[in-house]
C-alpha cells in the first residue's frame, strides 16, 4: 500500500486522536518551558538578581533544549518517534516537581536546564511525526493544531504559576503545573497512534552531520530556520520585559495579573490554525508576510502608555507571530524531501536559540533604554525576517 493509503486522513478518527495527543504534548512542553516567565520580577527580588539574570531561568531551559535538538532526531531515527516523545514528557514532568525544592538560584538554573534538555524529545520529533504520518492535504491543519497546543500550554503555564504564586507561593504553583503535566503526558502516551511510516535507522553521527549540512547548505531552507530564530527571539523578548514594565509604575500589576496577560495566547491558538489553513490554500510566502505586518503593527502600538492599548498591541503581535510560526514550521517539513528529522531539529534549534540568546540580550536593552530599547530590538528582528522572506526564492 502507498503512503497515501495508510496516512492519517482528516476524516478519520485517528486524525483527532493524534491531534489530541500532539496538543497535549505541546501543552506540556510549553507550559513547563515558559513556566517562570510570569515570575521574572519575583525571582529578581527573591534571589536579589538583575532582570537579565532572572531571565536566565527561561533562557537556560531554551538553550539546553536547543543543544539537545542536535541529538534527539538521531535517537528517534534509531528507537522510534513515540517512545522518545513519551519518555521526554514524563521526565520533564518529574523535573517540574524537583525544581520546586531548590533553595539556591544556581541549582534552579541547573534543573531548568535539565528540564529543557528533556523537552527536546518532543519538540524535535513532533514535526517529523506530522510529516511522516499525516496525509499531505491535512498536514497544515495538523501542524496548526499542534501549534495551538503550544499557545494554550504557554498561556496556561504562565497563568497557573502567576495566580498560584500570588495566592500561595511559587513552589506550590510549579508543583500544581507538574501534576497537570504528568496527566497530559499520560494522555499523550495512550492517544497517539503508533508510527506506520517509521523505519528504524542506525544511529550514525556522520549521517546526522550530513543531514544537518544538507539543509544548512540550502539557502531557502536556511532562510526558514532564520525566521524561527528572529521571530521567536522577538516574541520572547517582548514578553520577558513587558512583565517588568507592567510591574513598575504607573501600572503596578501583580504576578497574578501579569500571568493573566498571557491569555492573549488564545489569539495564537486561533491564528496558528487559521493561518496554517490559509497557507495551504494561497501558499506560505504571502500569508507569512501578512503575519509579519501584523507583528510590526502590534509592536509599534506598544510604545503608547495606555494599559489596554498595550494589551491590545501585544494581542496583535501575538496573533501575527503564531500564524507565522505555524506557516514556517509546516513549510520546513514540506520542503524536506530527505533528512526530515534533521530539518525539524534545525528549525527548532534556531527557534529556541533565538528565544535564549535574544531573550537574554534584551535585558541589556531594557536596562539601558527601557521599553524603547526593547521596541527597537524587536523591530530590527521582524524587519530582517521580512527581508529574508522577500528575497528568498524557491
Amino acid at each position: 500500500m502507498s503512503h497515501t493509503d495508510t496516512a492519517i486522513q482528516r476524516h478519520q478518527s485517528a486524525f483527532w486522536k493524534a491531534s489530541l495527543a500532539l496538543f497535549s504534548g505541546a501543552f506540556v512542553t510549553f507550559a513547563n518551558l515558559y513556566s517562570t516567565q510570569a515570575l521574572l520580577p519575583l525571582l529578581a527580588r527573591e534571589f536579589d538578581i538583575s532582570p537579565a539574570a532572572a531571565s536566565l531561568s527561561l533562557s537556560v531551559a531554551t538553550a539546553s533544549l536547543a543543544v539537545a535538538l542536535l541529538f534527539t532526531p538521531g535517537i528517534s531515527d534509531r528507537v522510534g518517534r513515540k517512545s522518545v516523545m513519551v519518555t521526554a514528557l514524563l521526565l520533564a514532568s518529574v523535573l517540574g516537581f524537583v525544581v520546586t525544592f531548590v533553595q539556591h538560584y544556581s541549582l534552579l538554573l541547573i534543573i531548568r536546564g535539565l528540564q529543557g534538555f528533556a523537552l527536546a524529545g518532543l519538540a524535535s520529533i513532533a514535526m517529523t511525526y506530522v510529516n511522516e504520518e499525516f496525509s499531505q492535504e491535512c498536514r497544515g491543519l495538523a501542524m496548526g493544531l499542534y501549534v495551538s497546543g503550544t499557545t494554550v500550554g504557554g498561556m496556561s503555564g504562565r497563568i497557573i504559576t502567576g495566580t498560584l504564586t500570588e495566592l500561595y507561593n511559587w513552589h506550590l504553583a510549579l508543583q500544581v503545573l507538574a501534576g497537570i503535566s504528568l496527566a497530559c503526558s499520560l494522555i499523550f502516551a495512550f492517544a497517539l497512534p503508533a508510527s506506520k511510516h517509521f523505519a528504524p535507522q542506525s544511529l550514525s553521527l556522520k549521517a546526522m552531520a550530513k543531514g544537518f549540512a544538507h539543509h544548512l547548505g540550502h539557502w531557502p531552507q536556511l532562510g526558514r530556520f532564520l525566521h524561527g530564530f528572529l521571530l521567536m527571539g522577538g516574541l520572547v523578548t517582548l514578553y520577558n520585559y513587558v512583565s517588568f514594565r507592567l510591574h513598575d509604575e504607573p501600572y503596578l500589576l501583580s504576578e497574578a495579573a501579569i500571568g493573566w496577560l498571557f491569555v492573549i495566547y488564545l489569539l495564537g491558538t486561533f491564528s496558528s490554525t487559521w493561518m496554517g489553513a490559509k497557507a495551504d490554500r494561497f501558499g506560505p510566502r504571502p500569508v507569512l508576510l501578512i503575519c509579519m505586518l501584523l507583528m510590526l503593527a502590534g509592536l509599534l502600538l506598544t510604545v503608547l502608555d495606555g494599559l489596554w492599548i498595550i494589551i491590545a498591541a501585544m494581542g496583535i503581535f501575538t496573533f501575527g507571530f503564531f500564524g507565522a510560526h505555524s506557516i514556517v514550521s509546516s513549510w520546513v517539513g514540506q520542503a524536506s524531501n530527505e533528512y526530515k528529522a534533521q530539518a525539524s531539529a534545525l528549525y527548532l534549534l534556531f527557534y529556541y536559540a533565538g528565544s535564549s540568546l535574544i531573550g537574554s540580550v534584551g535585558g541589556y536593552f531594557w536596562s539601558h533604554w527601557q521599553w524603547l530599547g526593547i521596541t527597537g530590538l524587536v523591530l530590527a528582528l521582524v524587519c530582517t525576517s521580512g527581508l529574508i522572506a522577500l528575497t528568498s526564492k524557491d
